[in-house]
């Protein structure tokens, strides 16, 4: 849809965004107006969008997660993000309700868009969150998860499944949500320096 807008926000997609976000109108019609600044055809390209995940991760290497992140988000296919999908983005990556969350990630691991996840497909994503992760802090990993393919090999075994099974989503969000350690397992959370 050719939607040339200025600088202003439609009503509509404020009200969708304060609905489905933990934004506030002031936040949101602030980051739009950065968002035109930095896209001023009001489209982000995946490229742009890698640079911007980065920053989250000054110290590691985020791009591989970010183009999975990017791919996840991009529900049109058309290689950019708006800003909606891109507030979403940035909303379920980093405090949506657990449910969504946890569909999303599904979406994550579910590189080749078929409906289910293959035991390649978890340890693409999670070599991708080890890139992300400084070698100090994994460093301290206990021994069954210090590296992708033992981390993938713990995941795979709690939900039971063999080498070549499938998961479906329904099976993903259910174990990951009545298992704490599971989730702990299928993201990476920043620990926060108290320097």
């Amino acid at each position: 849809m050719g939607n040339n807008r200025s600088a202003a926000l439609s009503k509509e997609l404020i009200d969708d965004l304060t609905l489905n976000t933990e934004y506030s109108e002031q936040e949101l019609t602030d980051w739009y107006s950065a968002f035109l600044k930095q896209c001023p055809d009001s489209r982000i390209s995946r490229e742009r969008f890698e640079q911007i995940y980065s920053k989250f991760f000054p110290n590691a290497d985020a791009t591989r997660y970010a183009q999975h992140v990017f791919r996840s988000f991009d529900t049109n296919n058309d290689g950019t993000l708006d800003f909606r999908e891109y507030v979403v983005a940035l909303h379920l990556t980093s405090s949506g309700k657990i449910h969504l969350k946890l569909e999303w990630a599904f979406s994550l691991y579910d590189i080749d868009g078929n409906g289910t996840i293959n035991k390649a497909e978890v340890l693409e994503i999670i070599t991708a969150i080890f890139r992300m992760i400084p070698p100090e802090e994994q460093r301290s990993f206990p021994e069954d998860e210090d590296s992708p393919e033992k981390r993938t090999e713990k995941l795979w075994n709690f939900f039971g499944k063999k080498e070549n099974d499938n998961l479906t989503e329904g099976e993903f969000v259910e174990g990951v949500k009545n298992n704490i350690e599971i989730l702990r397992l299928i993201q990476y959370e920043k620990r926060h320096s108290h320097a």
